[in-house]
């Protein structure tokens, strides 16, 4: 049986006597008690002022802290300068002479308004904004889970389709080697009948002189005409020769990269990822972008003939215009849906722009190389400003960041040295040259065109075509990885990489001028396909927000646009 006087479903008993129902409650000690018990709480502890409220009205009396300087004080005021309760003996003590002084109770009011604000904050916004959160991870945890069986299912269709061409190619094999057997076999065949047609000759021959012999005629023995020289001529030996099947060598990491490779993966933080519950979720939550998948077969979406006579650039104003340079001193802005020349703007100058690039605010910059001119330049309103001007170095190629400064890729006078440099307006801010061993990063040049990109992870892309190679290094410059090309190229030509660009997957794009393609390789220099499409000396790329890829190809003076993913 359960004790009644401990049940839940059971009324509050008198904390003294145990039996009575509770009808009044001491807010001093904090004690509940019956009518018939309170007389003989008071008497219990006489040093306290014990006040007596019926039980409804538990808790309402405010309970003065005691005094920590006089033990038996109990305080009823509040120094602000001092920051603590204090009681009469204090104040009587001058310790608190000239300070401004409040009722304990009117601070007791504030601070009670204080908490209910926060307490309301947290019950109102914060509590309801992390519930938002946890739903959202829970939603981004099930999407992840989507994501990953559609990414298994993918490498599962491709093992398929390579186990059909394996088992297509073994097919093929197989037939050769019957076809082959087949062949032999037939020679022998033939080669046999021979013999056996003259293995049969032969006994028709000893059966004939035979009788010649057993025979008393000699007009007989003189008419024989024997045949032993003509068999004594034994035929060829017919050898056959298997062929050997000679398997190729099964290395696991070459035929990792055959087969495809898994980029990395990775978590980032947005501390401004989430606002609180009064407000919508910001645009940047959840700011990762869609994962999409490379095409099999990118396609060309349209061609813009740009009338350079060799065109070296082109950036993305916009998904709908883009820049270009080439061979003059005109930059220009064409529609990408009806291929037309929208605006055209001269170099200060008069030179021909070494590079082009597109700022946050959608501004051009380029860079005069001259030596008469060393400059980086920004296009406001079609008005040119100098933005930086360089002494004993020759700017190359130029990138917006994401941040908004400007990177610049250059070479010294003497061309003896090549480096980065990262700019806030005019200030440098940052130089990349050497890695850890103090060896540079780049090769020196002064022959050929550098291109330079940011990666979406920050990191900083150079196309060094010098040494053959993509440079990537961190946003601090230390140095990730060396891209050298895929083997075998469209035109099994040495890899020469041009522009650069990179798309919202992270991956990094090249332009191979020689074989006539552009690499796609993952953030972390991981090769993953080609783009041919028919290019004719890819040179300069840009993408733009739809992950299109925009292709300035130096001989026919056209920009492809293509859909790769």
């Amino acid at each position: 049986m359960m004790d009644p006087r401990t049940s839940a479903q059971d009324v509050m008993r008198c904390d003294l006597c145990e039996t009575a129902v509770v009808q009044m409650h001491c807010d001093t000690c904090l004690v509940n008690l019956c009518k018939a018990c309170v007389g003989e709480h008071f008497s219990a502890d006489l040093s306290k002022p014990h006040k007596i409220v019926d039980f409804k009205d538990r808790k309402s009396t405010p309970l003065h802290p005691k005094c920590k300087s006089h033990d038996k004080e109990q305080c009823e005021m509040y120094c602000k300068q001092c920051d603590i309760p204090v009681c009469i003996s204090c104040l009587e003590s001058n310790q608190h002479l000239g300070h401004e002084l409040s009722k304990i109770l009117r601070v007791l009011d504030e601070i009670k308004e204080v908490i209910t604000k926060e307490r309301n904050e947290l019950n109102d916004k914060i509590y309801p904004t992390y519930q938002d959160i946890a739903s959202d991870v829970q939603n981004r945890m099930s999407q992840l889970e989507k994501e990953y069986r559609d990414l298994s299912t993918a490498i599962t269709k491709h093992g398929e389709d390579w186990h059909r061409e394996i088992d297509k190619l073994v097919k093929k094999l197989k037939a050769k080697v019957d076809e082959m057997k087949n062949t032999q076999l037939q020679t022998l065949q033939k080669h046999l009948d021979e013999i056996n047609k003259t293995m049969s000759d032969i006994k028709d021959e000893i059966n004939s002189m035979e009788t010649v012999i057993d025979n008393n005629d000699m007009s007989k023995l003189f008419s024989v005409t024997s045949q032993v020289k003509r068999y004594r001529n034994l035929p060829d030996k017919v050898i056959p020769f298997l062929p050997k099947f000679i398997p190729g060598n099964i290395k696991s990491k070459e035929l990792g990269k055959m087969f495809g490779v898994l980029s990395s993966s990775s978590l980032t933080s947005d501390k401004h990822g989430y606002n609180m519950k009064t407000t919508q979720k910001s645009p940047e939550a959840g700011s990762s972008p869609p994962v999409k998948q490379l095409l099999d077969e990118p396609k060309t979406v349209t061609t813009i003939d740009t009338g350079y006579d060799r065109l070296y650039n082109v950036a993305c104003l916009s998904d709908v215009e883009i820049w270009t340079s080439g061979s003059d001193s005109i930059m220009k802005l064409y529609s990408i849906n009806q291929g037309s020349l929208l605006k055209s703007i001269t170099t200060k100058s008069g030179k021909i722009p070494y590079d082009i690039a597109v700022t946050k605010s959608g501004d051009l910059v380029y860079t005069n190389y001259f030596v008469s001119d060393r400059t980086v330049n920004i296009v406001k309103n079609e008005k040119i400003e100098e933005v930086i001007r360089l002494q004993n170095w020759k700017p190359k190629g130029v990138c917006s960041t994401s941040s908004g400064d400007l990177l610049v890729i250059m070479n010294s006078d003497d061309n003896k040295q090549t480096k980065v440099v990262r700019y806030s307006g005019s200030t440098e801010k940052q130089t990349i040259q050497f890695d850890d061993k103090g060896k540079p990063l780049y090769s020196p040049s002064s022959l050929y065109l550098r291109y330079i990109t940011e990666n979406r992870n920050l990191d900083i892309c150079v196309s060094d075509s010098d040494a053959k190679a993509v440079v990537v290094v961190s946003l601090a410059g230390k140095l990730r990885f060396r891209y050298t090309g895929h083997t075998p190229a469209p035109k099994n030509k040495p890899f020469y990489p041009q522009g650069i660009a990179t798309d919202s997957q992270s991956h990094i794009l090249t332009a191979d001028i020689d074989n006539d393609c552009v690499h796609i390789i993952d953030q972390d220099g991981q090769f993953l396909c080609y783009i041919d499409c028919g290019l004719s000396y890819p040179l300069g790329l840009c993408t733009d927000t739809n992950d299109n890829l925009f292709v300035a190809q130096l001989e026919n003076k056209q920009v492809k646009k293509i859909k790769y993913m």
